[in-house]
């Protein structure tokens, strides 16, 4: 099942008082939250129109995704989290991964320096630093082993562009990583 399927079939089953169907909601306008909109957007539904007064079953819970994790769990019902979050309340959830793979839930983190002639006074040579420090191969491979000790996985895959030598502000190459 794709992620779209999954949002269809939870809203299918919600909107049909389907009996113990629930999805929790980070509800907080966090990136998570965003992507649950575009998720039940391309499932064919208006999150503002169809959504949010869907019924009881859909729960906005208007927290962190820890929170919203646990009380998805306390409702037996689905949420959208990030893998990181997820794995570090495993041991207290009884929440199992439905969906766990696809284009929609990929998660980029990315390091951009601002420009210093639009807002002078910040740290430009600071943020060049750093972003310097975050594409090398030696942090990237950090990156990519982080988690995978305590978890058995790791939490994020460094996205590599081998064709980017320029400096982060000449370049698109701004060390993104996905988690």
């Amino acid at each position: 099942m794709t992620p779209v399927e999954a949002f269809e079939t939870i809203y299918a089953a919600g909107t049909n008082e389907t009996a113990g169907v629930a999805f929790v909601s980070r509800g907080d306008n966090s990136g998570t939250h965003a992507q649950e909109k575009v998720l039940w957007e391309e499932a064919g539904y208006d999150y503002d129109t169809e959504i949010i007064d869907a019924g009881a079953w859909y729960v906005e819970a208007g927290k962190g995704m820890g929170d919203t994790l646990i009380l998805a769990n306390e409702q037996e019902g689905y949420t959208l989290s990030d893998e990181g979050t997820y794995l570090s309340f495993a041991d207290r959830l009884d929440l199992v991964p439905v969906v766990a793979e696809g284009a929609e839930l990929l998660n980029r983190y990315s390091a951009i320096a601002v420009n210093p002639e639009e807002h002078p006074g910040v740290n430009a040579e600071g943020a060049a630093d750093f972003i310097n420090w975050l594409t090398t191969d030696e942090t990237k491979q950090m990156i990519g082993e982080f988690g995978a000790e305590e978890f058995g996985k790791p939490l994020f895959t460094p996205l590599y562009a081998p064709e980017c030598t320029e400096p982060p502000f000449n370049c698109t190459c701004t060390g993104e990583v996905t988690g």
